[in-house]
């Protein structure tokens, strides 16, 4: 009877892994849209998102492959229970397939939300990538932002619980410059947050943003390196290897410090 039972769920197993569609890269792209962010900033992420996954460098990346096709997906997100998703999982294969997608990513352009939770996101994205009926040789999370965690499980927790699922999370931090009210809920070293904090997996690296003009060109040169899997360069990216320390709470400190004064970001 034990050996029936066993045979049975190496069966079920099997059949569950034949069931997926295999692809180079599941790719989770984690796109932060609380209310720190303007309006005309919600519309360049869109905008520079699908310019970089139709342009030829990605294009080619992703041909290079050993299966030559990705899955991914795009998911907006803020608070800890705030994630909307733009772009279901999908197949990525050729030039028609991207810019299906990117039709999809700038179709209309939504209102920001409230609230930031980078450990909602990943433990969102987490959940997503086990059952989106792909199988990939990696599995990546790709998460922007323009602040700290300040809602939810601590962002460290979040982080290790999808890293304890093998998957690989890589950083866009947001760096530009900002006067609105929102902004006092940021820090001026967003990039070493992002380093000590929330990335993390095999070959995880930050790729910060410190101007608007330059978001189109740094997502298609992170996309390139995540859906080839090329390693990071050492100039302007933060790696994984020995982070300074830091506070990871630091975020939800200053929220604490400022609620009572200032409108949620």
């Amino acid at each position: 009877m034990r050996i029936l039972l066993l045979l049975a769920f190496l069966w079920a197993t099997t059949s569950h892994a034949e069931d997926r569609i295999e692809v180079d890269v599941e790719l989770f792209l984690a796109v932060d849209v609380s209310r720190s962010m303007q309006p005309f900033e919600l519309e360049i992420q869109r905008r520079g998102y699908a310019a970089a996954l139709t342009s030829d460098e990605v294009q080619a990346a992703i041909g290079g492959g050993m299966l030559g096709r990705i899955a991914i997906t795009y998911v907006e997100w803020a608070g800890a229970n705030s994630q909307r998703t733009i772009v279901p999982w999908t197949l990525l294969e050729s030039p028609d397939h991207a810019a299906e997608i990117a039709g999809q990513i700038t179709a209309n352009f939504n209102d920001a939300l409230r609230r930031t939770s980078i450990s909602g996101a990943l433990d969102f994205a987490a959940a997503s990538i086990e059952d989106n009926g792909f199988e990939g040789l990696r599995r990546v999370i790709d998460v922007s932002g323009d602040g700290p965690n300040n809602m939810g499980d601590p962002v460290t927790r979040a982080r290790d619980r999808v890293l304890a699922r093998g998957m690989t999370i890589n950083g866009l931090p947001l760096m530009t410059q900002d006067d609105s009210i929102t902004s006092r809920y940021n820090i001026d070293d967003l990039d070493a947050y992002y380093t000590a904090c929330v990335i993390g997996g095999t070959g995880a690296f930050v790729l910060p943003v410190t101007d608007w003009a330059e978001f189109e060109e740094a997502v298609r040169r992170k996309l390139v390196l995540e859906i080839a899997a090329l390693p990071a360069p050492r100039e302007r990216l933060w790696r994984t290897q020995s982070p300074k320390p830091y506070d990871c709470l630091i975020g939800e400190k200053i929220w604490e410090k400022n609620r009572s004064l200032f409108a949620y970001p």
